[in-house]
């Protein structure tokens, strides 16, 4: 699956007993596609020892009321694409 600019995404509802860089502040939440960000390794996988290809990493920009419930300002994460579903 491949996401393009302004497109939006939902950050996956999921709670891994491993290491991940998907906060759980922003898990379920929606937000829209700033930029790809290139691929890298998943730490996910890289803290696991788990040999596996690069992914496509993309900014993702929420509003402040979207994760936290208040506020008027962004927030932009680099989120890897497996962290990422169509909303």
């Amino acid at each position: 699956m491949t996401f393009t600019t302004g497109e939006l995404v939902r950050a996956k509802s999921v709670d891994p007993p491993h290491h991940t860089r998907l906060p759980s502040y922003a898990r379920g939440a929606v937000g829209t596609i700033v930029r790809p960000q290139g691929a890298h390794l998943l730490p996910d996988d890289v803290a696991r020892g788990i040999s596996a290809p690069e992914e496509a990493v993309y900014a993702v920009r929420f509003t402040a009321r979207e994760l936290f419930g208040t506020g008027d300002h962004t927030v932009t994460l680099s989120l890897w694409e497996s962290y990422l579903e169509k909303p």
